[in-house]
């Protein structure tokens, strides 16, 4: 009777141990749409704010909770959002329950993964109803699905979104992208390092496509690379001339602002790795290679790609450097007084910034100096470009005897064929 009782103890501890720990969560959506429901009950903003901390956010899984730090989600957001855009989230719900039936594709996936990885880590898939600002991320271990983005199709209703950038990502955004989308994201949990230049981030993002495409054994579609297949020979060109620096807003995680495609970067990296898989010998090791390279190694990623052959002649680093430098504006003098002038009149009311170039009136940035905000002479008034747009006109508030600076940045000002200025710090004090 002891050996059986044995017998059956090992057998229950062995099974216990056999089965798969749970890889995929959604019992946030569930949450979600019940505290939706709450505040559907009620115009008192602040019951509102109590529901959706209630019922969702104190509730939350520990992918919620990381998404919620990592893009900056709080009760305020939610029901800001929830009042916004009734007609997108009626028509986003059903939606997102479908989550549900796609686990079993998920785990499947995840075993060709192995297969196909077999140094593959555990990680976990939480899907959540996140604050309209990102379709997935990741978090150490953890994969972060917004499932009110990552879900969204043609049918889903945009038309109360100033920004069209969502109504292009649904437009061609099919059900079964999220099983791609979770092992994108998976993917980004086997890699290591912080990319530092637009090559690196390139590869970055690129190889989740790529290994994405190996796993689930099927050509990815996605709209960008689409658009990247057909345009590719001059597509290769302009990123060759940019690829080592750090600008990036062109190329990766620029929806709302792309002129014809967003995210072509992802497409640079992901044929960049197809060319590195095509031409290795051992397969296996370069799945091995792709997934572990180390993106804060720069000289690692510049082997990589030219392992990769993508590009067929020799890349001369300093000379793209040189060139894209000597593209770039820059400020050539402000009016009506010197950078570091001591004795400027506070009487004055606005700066003029003359540029180099002509720039693109479309985006400007000014932003605080060494000073901070205390010694910032910025008003709320908008700048104004000339006509030619040869330079720009910022107001000012100044104050006699007072120390104040700014800065010209590059986040926002480009010539008019693309290059982000060079930065300009201004200093001066008034009389």
């Amino acid at each position: 009777m002891k050996s059986r009782a044995l017998f059956f103890t090992l057998f229950f501890y062995f099974s216990a141990s056999a089965q798969t720990a749970q890889v995929v969560f959604t019992s946030d959506i569930d949450r979600f749409w019940q505290a939706y429901d709450s505040i559907q009950t009620t115009k008192d903003s602040l019951r509102q704010l109590q529901y959706i901390q209630a019922l969702y956010l104190d509730k939350a899984t520990p992918g919620l909770k990381a998404f919620m730090e990592a893009r900056d989600y709080d009760a305020p957001l939610y029901v800001k959002i929830i009042r916004q855009y009734p007609k997108f989230w009626t028509s986003i719900r059903p939606n997102t329950f479908t989550v549900r039936s796609y686990e079993p594709q998920i785990e499947r996936s995840i075993g060709q993964f192995k297969k196909l990885y077999p140094a593959l880590r555990d990680a976990q898939m939480y899907f959540t109803i996140g604050g309209l600002r990102s379709g997935g991320t990741t978090s150490g271990n953890l994969v972060l699905v917004g499932t009110e983005i990552a879900t969204g199709d043609s049918t889903t209703n945009v038309s109360e979104m100033p920004s069209k950038s969502l109504a292009r990502v649904f437009a061609k955004q099919k059900a079964d992208n999220i099983v791609a989308l979770n092992i994108h994201e998976y993917v980004h949990t086997q890699q290591k390092g912080d990319p530092t230049t637009l090559l690196s981030l390139a590869i970055y993002e690129g190889t989740c496509d790529f290994i994405t495409e190996l796993v689930l054994e099927k050509p990815m579609r996605t709209s960008y690379i689409i658009y990247g297949d057909e345009h590719e020979a001059e597509l290769k060109e302009q990123f060759k001339a940019v690829m080592y620096t750090t600008a990036y807003e062109d190329w990766l995680y620029n929806g709302s602002a792309a002129k014809d495609m967003a995210d072509l970067g992802y497409y640079m990296g992901y044929a960049i790795c197809r060319s590195y898989y095509k031409n290795a010998k051992d397969k296996k090791k370069a799945v091995a290679e792709i997934i572990e390279l180390n993106y804060a190694d720069t000289a690692a990623v510049e082997s990589f790609l030219l392992r990769s052959k993508y590009y067929k002649e020799k890349l001369d680093k300093q000379a793209l450097l040189q060139a894209y430098q000597n593209k770039r504006p820059y400020v050539v003098r402000m009016e009506p007084f010197a950078n570091g002038d001591s004795l400027v009149s506070a009487d004055i009311t606005e700066i003029r910034f003359v540029f180099s170039t002509a720039m693109s009136p479309a985006r400007y940035s000014f932003s605080l100096g060494t000073g901070g905000k205390d010694h910032y002479p910025g008003t709320d008034a908008k700048p104004a470009f000339a006509p030619d747009n040869r330079s720009i006109v910022f107001k000012v508030k100044l104050k006699p005897g007072s120390q104040y600076s700014l800065q010209v940045t590059d986040l926002g000002f480009k010539s008019s064929e693309g290059y982000p200025l060079v930065p300009y710090a201004v200093q001066f004090r008034t009389k």
